[in-house]
């Protein structure tokens, strides 16, 4: 009789995708839909970001966590284009891409709704979800089709405290606003959603809104990544933690291996004892 296979530890440190020795072709885990390998970033003499290595599965949602300064909104603009890495590599899907434009993540299928949410409060939900990207029919604007196609991403987020899609933004709850925000993004066809802070600011019930948002955006296949100081929002809604520390990930892995404590150690010190840490001796 075979002995039972040993359980994997609970977090592991990660290898990027391999190539096949006679196509070249990228060979790669499907369920991860991004792969950051060996991420670094400088501005001068500051090391913003050191051999940062990260993967992001389908259908679900990583926590990213960190004190101010640990490089999370950095490596954040990485993904999203605004600034290129240093050094390292990214793959989508397995195939090594270049994200060097916002525009070149859009076309990925990355979506980024900032802490600002980009909204116009002067404008109504439906023009703020075709901003820059207006329906024409007959060389006039298409008001009955994005109408009808703003109420069916609302409907299929489950988003069901807008009483008008033409109330104007500015007359909003905050709830309400990241949720146009988080709706726009997912008509575009966006395959990965990135949230900064998206409960910043947010009263209980808006809060509890938002987070039922994001699990909705997680059952439907898309692959959310949160960025938050709210570990209370991270532990109720993650199934995956990423912890970094001066500009390094220092832990990564199911949200079941962590709790609110380790999580504290790790973001203040950089290592825990109640979890094993994913850096390397060389970082």
């Amino acid at each position: 009789m075979t002995s039972a296979p040993e359980p994997p530890s609970p977090v592991t440190s990660i290898t990027g995708p391999t190539r096949t020795g006679g196509s070249g072709a990228d060979v790669f885990d499907p369920e991860h839909l991004l792969s950051m390998r060996g991420i670094a970033k400088n501005f001068g003499a500051v090391q913003a970001l050191r051999n940062v290595d990260i993967d992001i599965p389908v259908g679900e949602v990583t926590a990213l966590i960190g004190d101010n300064g640990a490089g999370k909104s950095t490596l954040i603009k990485a993904i999203s284009g605004i600034w290129a890495p240093s050094a390292g590599q990214i793959f989508w899907k397995g195939k090594e891409v270049h994200i060097h434009t916002p525009r070149t993540a859009t076309d990925l299928g990355i979506a980024t709704v900032y802490q600002d949410l980009a909204l116009c409060d002067n404008l109504d939900i439906v023009q703020n979800m075709y901003l820059g990207m207006e329906e024409t029919r007959f060389g006039l604007l298409d008001e009955i089709k994005m109408e009808l196609t703003t109420l069916k991403t609302l409907s299929d987020l489950s988003v069901t405290t807008v009483k008008s899609v033409r109330q104007l933004v500015g007359s909003l709850s905050g709830g309400q606003r990241q949720a146009v925000a988080v709706a726009r993004a997912v008509m575009r066809e966006s395959e990965m959603v990135i949230l900064d802070e998206p409960t910043a600011a947010l009263g209980v019930s808006q809060t509890a809104q938002v987070l039922e948002l994001i699990r909705t955006l997680a059952a439907k296949g898309i692959a959310v990544i949160v960025i938050s100081h709210n570990l209370t929002d991270v532990f109720s809604v993650a199934d995956r933690l990423a912890v970094m520390h001066l500009g390094t990930m220092v832990s990564h892995g199911p949200i079941a291996n962590y709790d609110t404590a380790s999580a504290v150690e790790l973001i203040t010190t950089g290592e825990s004892s109640r979890v094993p840490s994913t850096l390397s001796p060389a970082q």
